[in-house]
Protein backbone atom coordinates (compact mmCIF):
# COMPACT_ATOMS: atom_id res chain seq x y z
CA UNK A 1 0.00 0.00 0.00
CA UNK A 2 0.89 3.75 -0.63
CA UNK A 3 2.29 5.36 2.61
CA UNK A 4 2.35 9.03 2.52
CA UNK A 5 2.68 11.88 4.12
CA UNK A 6 0.81 15.61 3.27
CA UNK A 7 1.21 18.99 5.09
CA UNK A 8 -1.15 21.36 4.59
CA UNK A 9 -0.06 24.99 5.38
CA UNK A 10 -3.02 26.79 4.57
CA UNK A 11 -6.92 26.31 4.71
CA UNK A 12 -7.45 27.06 1.19
CA UNK A 13 -4.82 24.28 0.29
CA UNK A 14 -6.74 21.82 2.31
CA UNK A 15 -10.14 22.83 0.37
CA UNK A 16 -7.58 22.52 -2.81
CA UNK A 17 -6.66 18.96 -2.18
CA UNK A 18 -9.53 17.65 -0.71
CA UNK A 19 -11.96 18.83 -3.87
CA UNK A 20 -14.09 21.27 -1.79
CA UNK A 21 -15.13 24.85 -3.19
CA UNK A 22 -12.62 27.63 -2.27
CA UNK A 23 -13.17 28.56 1.49
CA UNK A 24 -15.31 31.39 1.89
CA UNK A 25 -12.76 33.08 4.81
CA UNK A 26 -9.32 32.31 4.60
CA UNK A 27 -8.48 31.63 8.51
CA UNK A 28 -11.34 29.43 9.16
CA UNK A 29 -13.67 26.93 7.46
CA UNK A 30 -16.68 24.62 8.77
CA UNK A 31 -16.28 21.43 6.62
CA UNK A 32 -19.14 18.89 5.46
CA UNK A 33 -17.23 15.64 5.61
CA UNK A 34 -20.16 13.99 3.31
CA UNK A 35 -18.59 16.57 1.41
CA UNK A 36 -15.04 15.00 1.25
CA UNK A 37 -14.17 11.83 -1.35
CA UNK A 38 -12.83 8.81 0.10
CA UNK A 39 -8.78 8.32 -0.46
CA UNK A 40 -7.32 5.44 -2.36
CA UNK A 41 -6.14 2.50 -0.46
CA UNK A 42 -3.03 3.26 1.42
CA UNK A 43 -1.67 5.15 4.88
CA UNK A 44 -1.48 8.36 4.88
CA UNK A 45 -0.25 10.70 7.40
CA UNK A 46 -1.64 14.56 7.75
CA UNK A 47 -0.01 17.50 9.59
CA UNK A 48 -2.42 21.27 9.61
CA UNK A 49 -0.44 24.15 9.99
CA UNK A 50 -3.92 25.27 11.81
CA UNK A 51 -5.98 24.10 14.61
CA UNK A 52 -8.62 21.01 13.85
CA UNK A 53 -11.82 20.11 15.69
CA UNK A 54 -13.56 17.35 14.11
CA UNK A 55 -16.75 15.73 15.36
CA UNK A 56 -17.35 12.69 13.45
CA UNK A 57 -19.13 9.42 12.94
CA UNK A 58 -19.12 5.84 11.10
CA UNK A 59 -15.66 7.03 11.10
CA UNK A 60 -14.21 3.00 11.41
CA UNK A 61 -11.04 3.49 10.21
CA UNK A 62 -7.13 2.60 11.97
CA UNK A 63 -6.03 5.54 13.06
CA UNK A 64 -2.96 6.87 14.84
CA UNK A 65 -3.12 10.40 16.65
CA UNK A 66 1.45 10.98 16.71
CA UNK A 67 2.32 7.54 17.42
CA UNK A 68 -0.57 6.34 20.05
CA UNK A 69 -3.72 4.48 18.78
CA UNK A 70 -6.96 6.99 18.74
CA UNK A 71 -9.73 6.16 20.39
CA UNK A 72 -12.41 7.67 17.34
CA UNK A 73 -15.01 5.53 16.73
CA UNK A 74 -18.95 6.94 17.23
CA UNK A 75 -19.77 10.59 17.91
CA UNK A 76 -17.20 11.86 18.98
CA UNK A 77 -14.94 15.28 18.99
CA UNK A 78 -11.30 15.27 18.48
CA UNK A 79 -8.99 18.39 18.79
CA UNK A 80 -5.46 18.72 16.83
CA UNK A 81 -3.12 21.66 17.31
CA UNK A 82 -0.75 23.03 14.80
CA UNK A 83 2.26 20.58 13.10
CA UNK A 84 0.82 17.48 15.12
CA UNK A 85 0.58 14.32 13.09
CA UNK A 86 -2.36 12.16 12.71
CA UNK A 87 -2.20 8.84 10.57
CA UNK A 88 -4.77 6.88 8.57
CA UNK A 89 -4.49 3.34 6.79
CA UNK A 90 -7.47 3.07 3.99
CA UNK A 91 -8.47 -0.46 3.01
CA UNK A 92 -10.45 -1.53 0.32
CA UNK A 93 -12.87 -3.87 2.52
CA UNK A 94 -13.21 -1.14 5.13
CA UNK A 95 -16.58 0.24 5.91
CA UNK A 96 -16.24 3.52 5.69
CA UNK A 97 -19.13 6.31 4.90
CA UNK A 98 -18.42 9.37 8.23
CA UNK A 99 -20.38 12.04 8.67
CA UNK A 100 -19.75 15.14 10.64
CA UNK A 101 -17.83 18.42 10.34
CA UNK A 102 -14.38 19.85 11.24
CA UNK A 103 -13.89 23.58 12.02
CA UNK A 104 -10.06 24.44 11.12
CA UNK A 105 -8.76 27.57 11.96
CA UNK A 106 -5.61 29.54 11.64
CA UNK A 107 -3.55 30.81 14.39
CA UNK A 108 -3.30 33.98 12.55
CA UNK A 109 -7.23 34.53 13.53
CA UNK A 110 -6.50 34.85 17.02
CA UNK A 111 -3.86 37.28 17.10
CA UNK A 112 -4.19 39.81 19.60
CA UNK A 113 -7.31 38.39 21.42
CA UNK A 114 -6.93 36.55 24.75
CA UNK A 115 -7.71 33.03 22.97
CA UNK A 116 -4.32 33.17 21.62
CA UNK A 117 -2.79 32.66 24.62
CA UNK A 118 -5.34 30.99 26.61
CA UNK A 119 -5.75 28.23 24.08
CA UNK A 120 -2.53 26.58 25.64
CA UNK A 121 -4.31 25.34 28.43
CA UNK A 122 -6.69 23.11 26.66
CA UNK A 123 -5.10 19.98 27.39
CA UNK A 124 -7.28 17.96 24.71
CA UNK A 125 -5.25 19.97 22.23
CA UNK A 126 -2.07 17.99 23.29
CA UNK A 127 -0.73 14.56 21.56
CA UNK A 128 -1.01 13.31 25.46
CA UNK A 129 -5.53 13.72 24.95
CA UNK A 130 -5.42 10.15 23.02
CA UNK A 131 -9.04 9.48 24.18
CA UNK A 132 -11.99 11.37 22.59
CA UNK A 133 -14.86 12.82 24.08
CA UNK A 134 -18.10 10.63 23.59
CA UNK A 135 -20.54 13.18 23.23
CA UNK A 136 -24.25 12.51 23.89
CA UNK A 137 -27.17 13.19 21.50
CA UNK A 138 -27.65 16.66 23.42
CA UNK A 139 -24.30 17.76 23.79
CA UNK A 140 -23.69 16.88 20.32
CA UNK A 141 -26.45 18.78 19.18
CA UNK A 142 -25.33 21.98 21.07
CA UNK A 143 -21.61 21.47 20.10
CA UNK A 144 -23.11 21.26 16.26
CA UNK A 145 -25.34 24.29 16.90
CA UNK A 146 -22.59 26.49 18.23
CA UNK A 147 -20.26 25.25 14.46
CA UNK A 148 -23.30 26.23 12.93
CA UNK A 149 -22.89 29.71 14.57
CA UNK A 150 -19.43 30.13 13.67
CA UNK A 151 -20.01 29.53 9.69
CA UNK A 152 -23.00 31.56 9.81
CA UNK A 153 -20.75 34.38 11.12
CA UNK A 154 -17.95 34.06 8.58
CA UNK A 155 -20.40 33.91 5.72
CA UNK A 156 -22.26 37.12 6.69
CA UNK A 157 -20.85 40.30 5.63
CA UNK A 158 -17.35 40.89 7.68
CA UNK A 159 -17.62 43.39 10.07
CA UNK A 160 -15.81 45.35 12.91
CA UNK A 161 -17.72 42.48 15.23
CA UNK A 162 -16.85 39.56 13.27
CA UNK A 163 -13.61 38.24 14.64
CA UNK A 164 -14.66 38.89 18.23
CA UNK A 165 -18.01 36.93 17.63
CA UNK A 166 -16.02 34.18 15.78
CA UNK A 167 -13.40 34.22 18.74
CA UNK A 168 -16.26 34.15 21.38
CA UNK A 169 -17.93 31.11 19.87
CA UNK A 170 -14.96 29.25 19.70
CA UNK A 171 -14.19 29.75 23.59
CA UNK A 172 -18.08 28.44 24.22
CA UNK A 173 -17.06 25.29 22.33
CA UNK A 174 -13.76 24.85 24.48
CA UNK A 175 -15.93 25.69 27.67
CA UNK A 176 -17.98 22.87 27.04
CA UNK A 177 -15.39 20.83 25.84
CA UNK A 178 -13.57 21.32 29.06
CA UNK A 179 -17.16 20.13 30.96
CA UNK A 180 -17.95 17.25 28.84
CA UNK A 181 -14.74 15.85 29.38
CA UNK A 182 -15.14 15.94 32.93
CA UNK A 183 -18.44 14.30 32.64
CA UNK A 184 -16.67 11.49 30.95
CA UNK A 185 -14.98 10.95 33.69
CA UNK A 186 -17.84 10.32 36.04
CA UNK A 187 -20.04 8.43 33.78
CA UNK A 188 -17.58 5.89 32.47
CA UNK A 189 -16.58 5.50 36.67
CA UNK A 190 -16.52 1.46 35.78
CA UNK A 191 -13.60 1.90 33.91
CA UNK A 192 -12.03 4.26 35.73
CA UNK A 193 -12.29 2.47 39.10
CA UNK A 194 -10.49 -0.49 36.77
CA UNK A 195 -7.67 1.50 35.48
CA UNK A 196 -6.88 2.59 38.86
CA UNK A 197 -6.93 -0.80 40.30
CA UNK A 198 -4.14 -2.25 37.40
CA UNK A 199 -2.53 1.29 38.40
CA UNK A 200 -2.22 0.21 42.12
CA UNK A 201 -0.69 -3.08 40.89
CA UNK A 202 1.35 -1.63 38.75
CA UNK A 203 3.13 0.46 40.60
CA UNK A 204 3.58 -1.72 43.79
CA UNK A 205 5.30 -4.59 41.27
CA UNK A 206 7.17 -1.58 40.50
CA UNK A 207 8.04 -0.61 43.59
CA UNK A 208 8.87 -4.59 44.73
CA UNK A 209 10.68 -5.36 41.74
CA UNK A 210 13.92 -2.90 42.74
CA UNK A 211 13.08 -0.55 39.68
CA UNK A 212 13.42 2.06 41.71
CA UNK A 213 17.08 1.79 42.95
CA UNK A 214 17.79 1.69 38.59
CA UNK A 215 15.28 3.60 37.28
CA UNK A 216 13.57 6.27 40.39
CA UNK A 217 10.33 6.83 40.55
CA UNK A 218 8.21 6.10 37.74
CA UNK A 219 7.10 8.78 35.00
CA UNK A 220 3.42 9.34 34.75
CA UNK A 221 4.24 9.06 31.16
CA UNK A 222 5.66 5.36 31.83
CA UNK A 223 2.52 4.54 33.92
CA UNK A 224 0.12 5.74 31.37
CA UNK A 225 1.52 3.91 28.36
CA UNK A 226 1.37 1.09 30.64
CA UNK A 227 -2.23 1.24 31.11
CA UNK A 228 -2.70 2.67 27.29
CA UNK A 229 -3.99 5.69 28.03
CA UNK A 230 -2.41 9.41 28.12
CA UNK A 231 -0.96 11.15 30.96
CA UNK A 232 -3.05 14.11 30.71
CA UNK A 233 -5.93 11.31 30.81
CA UNK A 234 -4.58 9.57 33.46
CA UNK A 235 -3.74 12.95 35.82
CA UNK A 236 -7.54 13.73 35.12
CA UNK A 237 -8.94 10.78 36.49
CA UNK A 238 -6.84 10.10 39.35
CA UNK A 239 -7.85 14.06 40.12
CA UNK A 240 -11.69 13.45 39.61
CA UNK A 241 -11.85 9.86 42.27
CA UNK A 242 -8.81 10.67 44.49
CA UNK A 243 -8.09 14.66 44.20
CA UNK A 244 -4.51 14.23 43.49
CA UNK A 245 -2.45 13.88 40.89
CA UNK A 246 -0.62 11.02 39.49
CA UNK A 247 2.51 12.57 40.73
CA UNK A 248 0.90 13.62 44.01
CA UNK A 249 -0.36 9.45 43.86
CA UNK A 250 2.93 8.53 43.46
CA UNK A 251 4.88 10.58 46.26
CA UNK A 252 2.18 9.10 48.87
CA UNK A 253 2.77 5.66 47.77
CA UNK A 254 6.49 6.32 48.00
CA UNK A 255 6.28 7.72 51.84
CA UNK A 256 3.88 5.17 52.90
CA UNK A 257 6.80 2.48 52.08
CA UNK A 258 9.38 4.81 53.02
CA UNK A 259 7.53 4.65 56.53
CA UNK A 260 7.00 1.16 56.51
CA UNK A 261 11.13 0.88 55.82
CA UNK A 262 11.85 3.54 58.90
CA UNK A 263 9.54 1.63 60.97
CA UNK A 264 10.07 -1.89 60.18
CA UNK A 265 13.88 -2.12 59.51
CA UNK A 266 17.62 -1.31 60.53
CA UNK A 267 18.23 0.34 57.26
CA UNK A 268 19.70 4.23 58.22
CA UNK A 269 17.65 7.08 56.35
CA UNK A 270 20.53 6.97 53.58
CA UNK A 271 20.26 3.40 52.98
CA UNK A 272 16.41 3.91 52.49
CA UNK A 273 16.66 7.07 50.56
CA UNK A 274 18.85 4.90 48.28
CA UNK A 275 16.08 2.13 48.26
CA UNK A 276 13.84 4.52 47.14
CA UNK A 277 16.03 5.59 44.10
CA UNK A 278 16.75 9.03 45.69
CA UNK A 279 20.64 10.30 44.61
CA UNK A 280 20.28 12.54 47.29
CA UNK A 281 19.50 12.33 50.80
CA UNK A 282 18.32 16.00 51.24
CA UNK A 283 15.48 15.15 48.73
CA UNK A 284 14.39 12.11 50.22
CA UNK A 285 14.30 14.10 53.42
CA UNK A 286 12.58 17.25 52.03
CA UNK A 287 10.13 15.25 50.30
CA UNK A 288 9.05 13.23 53.64
CA UNK A 289 9.25 16.12 55.69
CA UNK A 290 6.43 18.24 52.95
CA UNK A 291 4.03 15.07 53.51
CA UNK A 292 4.61 13.96 57.40
CA UNK A 293 5.56 17.06 58.83
CA UNK A 294 8.06 15.22 60.38
CA UNK A 295 11.70 14.03 59.32
CA UNK A 296 12.56 10.54 58.40
CA UNK A 297 14.55 10.91 61.66
CA UNK A 298 11.82 12.04 63.78
CA UNK A 299 9.18 9.56 62.38
CA UNK A 300 11.49 6.66 63.61
CA UNK A 301 12.15 8.21 66.84
CA UNK A 302 8.65 8.29 67.24
CA UNK A 303 8.22 4.56 67.35
CA UNK A 304 11.27 4.57 70.50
Amino acid sequence: MSKQLIRFKTISEFHRIANLPKPQHPLITLVDLKMMGRPPEGTYSRVYDFYSISLKKNFHLPMLYGQQPHDFDEGVLHFMAPGQVITVTINKDQVHDPSGWMILFHPDLLWNTPLAKTIKQYEYFGYAANEALHLSDREEAMISGIAKNIEHEYQANIDKFSLPVIVAQLELLFTYADRFYQRQFITRKVASHEILTRMETLVDDYFASGMLIKEGLPTVAYIADALHVSPNYLSGLLKNLTGQSTQQHLHDKLIELAKEKLSTTTLSVSEIAYELGFEHLASFSKLFKTKTNLSPLEFRQSFN
